[in-house]
């Protein structure tokens, strides 16, 4: 079987390259690893300490940071070395400040884990929630760097829990702790042999709590908002435009709405425009126009979703009526913002919890949206009550990075 994988992996880099000629995405993939060892080579000497984290994408990342900040004010004189798997993790954040390198991991394969490992020489590795790249664990493992899987998540469906499924399991040996965000988790583990299991909870919460300590301000969203009730739709997709824009048409003229989609291509944008019939203004054309006379904002950029929704009134999680799911419910929680979801979340445990406690309200079709979307614009004490739900959920689970800091220090 580990043969099959090794050979999986080698192939899989020989399509891709080929499908580079035809997607951008993919080009990024395949070009952005290009020169991964010889950065290494150059930004890292035989004698210098780093520590190394491995995230698959942008909200992977996103998950381990409060851990990656933390460990650099522990470990000042060491270097940090972030990796990426997903173009969209790495092109958002490639220029982040708390890295010291940030770069592509390089695909899986025998020989590159070694090189790789041989330069980076870390001190200590994370991986975060998962990707278990079984050529770089097995290195780890002969090398005894002290390895640790932060916010983990297990379920059923996953390899190391089938019958063929023990050069998987077998791969999980390398790893020194698992810090996994629920029981459920930690049984499944520990089902299979591991009692190097704690449940931390999930360090997004001690990430989107600490949003609530800086400047979330942006005067162009406050002159737009200018003082009205707003409605910010976060990460769409145009199946969730199409259940907004219909009722952004027959909304209250008071009522305003920031659209930030998941994409941002031209076409996407201008689809998404041709379904409003209110007055729209995009973020790229902002310059010298009197925001306040507008009713949409629709942002055609990235990274200043978080902001926006401390300016929120109600927030629309896109994502929900396709595959994996929704998007980060976590950021419009910590600003106490009543959210609600399209139907697809069962995959991630905080909306389960969040549905669950009654904060997150769950809708199929325009009919739902349009309920739960005036009831909270025009019942103060259902408002109210939904806005302290999220708010809470929030504070009452922080925690997790002091946890696995503890644990490991």
């Amino acid at each position: 079987m580990l043969f099959l994988y090794n050979l999986t992996i080698y192939v899989a880099g020989f399509f891709l390259r080929i499908i580079a000629l035809f997607s951008p995405k993919i080009k990024l993939f395949v070009n952005g690893r290009k020169n991964v060892f010889s950065l290494l080579e150059e930004k890292i000497k035989a004698d210098d300490k780093t520590i190394w984290f491995h995230s698959a994408s942008l909200g992977e990342y996103e998950q381990g940071l409060p851990v990656i900040e933390k460990i650099k004010e522990k470990y000042p004189s060491h270097k940090i070395i972030v990796s990426f798997f997903s173009p969209s993790g790495y092109e958002v954040r490639k220029n982040n400040t708390v890295a010291d390198i940030t770069i592509y991991l390089p695909l899986d394969t025998k020989s590159n884990a070694k090189r790789f490992l041989k330069l980076v020489h870390p001190e200590f590795a994370f991986f975060i929630k998962y990707e278990f790249w079984l050529n770089y664990l097995k290195e780890l493992e002969k090398s005894k760097t002290p390895t640790y899987l932060i916010s983990g998540i297990f379920r059923d469906n996953q390899m190391f829990f089938k019958w063929y499924g023990g050069f998987y399991r077998n791969a999980l040996k390398a790893f020194t702790y698992f810090f996994v965000q629920n029981e459920s988790s930690k049984q499944k583990i520990e089902s299979i042999g591991f009692k190097n299991v704690i449940v931390s909870g999930d360090t997004r919460f001690d990430r989107v709590a600490a949003i609530l300590e800086r400047d979330n301000s942006l005067d162009y969203i406050k002159n737009f908002k200018n003082n009205q009730q707003t409605i910010v739709i976060g990460s769409s997709w145009p199946k969730d435009e199409v259940l907004i824009a219909e009722y952004i048409n027959q909304a209250p003229e008071d009522v305003k709405f920031i659209i930030a989609p998941h994409n941002i291509k031209a076409d996407q944008i201008s689809d998404l425009k041709s379904q409003i019939t209110k007055s729209i203004v995009l973020f790229s054309e902002k310059e010298n126009k009197d925001l306040s006379h507008y009713n949409v904002f629709i942002i055609d950029t990235v990274g200043i979703l978080t902001k926006i929704y401390s300016y929120g009134t109600i927030a629309y999680v896109g994502g929900g009526f396709g595959n994996p799911g929704i998007h980060n419910i976590l950021e419009p929680a910590t600003f106490g913002i009543p959210i609600v979801i399209g139907p697809n979340y069962s995959n991630f445990a905080e909306a389960v919890s969040l549905v669950a406690l009654k904060g997150c309200t769950v809708i199929s079709n325009s009919d739902e949206l349009k309920a739960i979307f005036d009831q909270l614009l025009f019942d103060n004490a259902f408002f109210t009550e939904k806005s302290e739900i999220c708010r809470s959920f929030i504070q009452n689970n922080k925690g997790a990075t002091e946890t696995i800091l503890k644990s490991i220090f």
